[in-house]
């Protein structure tokens, strides 16, 4: 039995064949594609039709290779969504989060409709300036016209999937990002919706990872020349598969899903939707097996490889971090959440002069500059880490380390030494395994979760890493805290 699992993050996408193979789990890269950005004017976009084109690239070449594919699933980022008019066309290409169409509307929508006391008590979900309630808030003012036209609302996987089977349906852990959903009703909270003067009958009915939505429909069964293969709703929020694909042994632990974005936080069986959470601005964003993941974002990978765009790709990553692992440690720190690196026009000079605004030592040197970067996301993990074990009022051994940011090598190991706990490392594509191993539940090929995730340990190279130099890193972090913490111009 083999199933297709695509998952598609904000800069790439790769299609992975999976099966069991006498227990252990064999995953196969069949298809890797580049996910870029579209500006059109002052607009930025996901190209969602070049998408939906090299997903079907995919499920031919996993026709081509021999095998008959038993389920099909995507994973994604949250937020984003498309508008589909009453003939089911798509009537706009998606916003890409990061456009500015919601600058200052998060703002807005807390001084004029409802406050973010109330909103957290309904939804317990983090405030971020483009999450979907800001965005169809941006759209009701700038673009009504658009609302109006409009008779169902998907997210970004929910729509592939739509493109795929023609069936409209909702997937739990990604309507749970959207806050406007109720995780107390498990429900779209009517009241918020209302509130935003957005029509109730946009939203879908929501269901749980470990249901098969659909089948390929006719046509893309005609035109791929493939039967109709069963198209599973997974963890859609690829943060939701990565958990899943986290190789834990115990009930309780702690992860980080690293990539553009990092992603920190454990699971819980109930959201944690109380002042404390409010004050820390952590989110309970929907999870596999009845879960929900109490986490909080963190501005990720994104500032490196923002910094790396600007010099010229030309510039070798490895000789970057050779130059960083060269440079003098703690020179100066960054917020990682700073809202000046959420979207600039050049990451070196903003990060410049948010050291020289902060006093601290400008970094001048790339390798300098990336020290700053890759040291201050280990503080901030460690910052994240400690209000996480608060919450959960749990104190945790160690970090689960998933996802690409793991293949910094320099950055597991600043992160083991700041927390002063080991670091667990692996795997590098957790959300494709997760997105895979609930497939595989779903077909009844695995009793659950926790078996799942003793799979995944057997399919994962595991590397380890040790905390050194603690009491260094414990002055630094005290410097950290001094300089960053107080600044009040985080995005979150």
């Amino acid at each position: 039995m083999s199933v297709l699992a695509i998952d598609i993050g904000a800069g790439s996408g790769r299609a992975m064949l999976a099966k069991l193979n006498g227990g252990r789990l064999q995953m196969e890269e069949i298809h890797r594609f580049s996910n870029d950005p579209v500006r059109v004017r002052e607009r930025l976009h996901w190209d969602i039709l070049r998408l939906f084109h090299e997903i079907k690239l995919a499920v031919k070449k996993a026709k081509q290779s021999g095998v008959e594919l038993e389920g099909i699933a995507v994973d994604s980022w949250a937020v984003d969504f498309g508008l589909l008019g009453p003939d089911g066309e798509l009537l706009k290409n998606p916003y890409h989060y990061r456009d500015h169409q919601t600058d200052g509307v998060m703002k807005s929508v807390h001084h004029s409709l409802v406050s973010k006391e109330e909103i957290f008590s309904k939804t317990g979900i983090q405030f971020l300036p483009f999450n979907t309630i800001y965005q169809l808030a941006a759209l009701k003012e700038k673009n009504e016209d658009l609302l109006n036209q409009a008779e169902s609302l998907l997210m970004i996987p929910d729509l592939i999937r739509y493109f795929l089977t023609g069936v409209k349906k909702s997937e739990f852990t990604n309507a749970s990002t959207t806050q406007l959903y109720n995780p107390v009703t498990m429900d779209w909270d009517d009241d918020l919706i209302n509130l935003l003067g957005i029509s109730k009958h946009l939203f879908q009915e929501v269901v749980r990872p470990g249901k098969i939505v659909g089948h390929l429909s006719d046509s893309v069964c005609e035109e791929l020349d493939i039967t109709p293969v069963p198209v599973i709703a997974v963890g859609e929020h690829d943060t939701a598969s990565a958990v899943a694909g986290v190789p834990a042994l115990d009930q309780s632990f702690a992860y980080l899903s690293c990539g553009t974005w990092s992603l920190m936080g454990t699971e819980v069986v109930e959201p944690i939707m109380n002042d404390k959470a409010l004050a820390m601005n952590f989110t309970n964003e929907g999870g596999v097996d009845h879960r929900f993941r109490l986490l909080k974002n963190i501005m990720g990978l994104w500032i490196l490889e923002e910094c790396r765009r600007s010099w010229g790709e030309e510039v070798d990553y490895d000789s970057l971090l050779k130059a960083a692992e060269e440079t003098p440690p703690f020179q100066s720190f960054i917020d990682p959440d700073y809202s000046g690196f959420l979207n600039p026009t050049d990451m070196p000079v903003e990060i410049q002069e948010y050291c020289e605004r902060t006093s601290q030592v400008v970094p001048k040197t790339n390798g300098e500059i990336v020290r700053c970067i890759i040291e201050s996301l280990a503080m901030k993990y460690r910052y994240v880490f400690e209000r996480t074990e608060q919450l959960a009022e749990k104190e945790f051994y160690g970090l689960h380390m998933v996802g690409g940011g793991i293949k910094n090598q320099l950055l597991c190991q600043f992160t083991s030494n700041a927390l002063g706990k080991p670091v667990w490392a692996g795997p590098s594509e957790a959300s494709a395994i997760g997105n895979a191993l609930v497939q595989l539940i779903t077909l009844g090929q695995i009793e659950g979760l926790s078996e799942a995730r003793k799979i995944a340990l057997k399919a994962t190279n595991m590397e380890y890493y040790f905390p050194e130099n603690e009491h260094t890193w414990n002055q630094a972090f005290k410097r950290f805290s001094s300089i960053v913490m107080k600044e009040d111009i985080r995005v979150f």
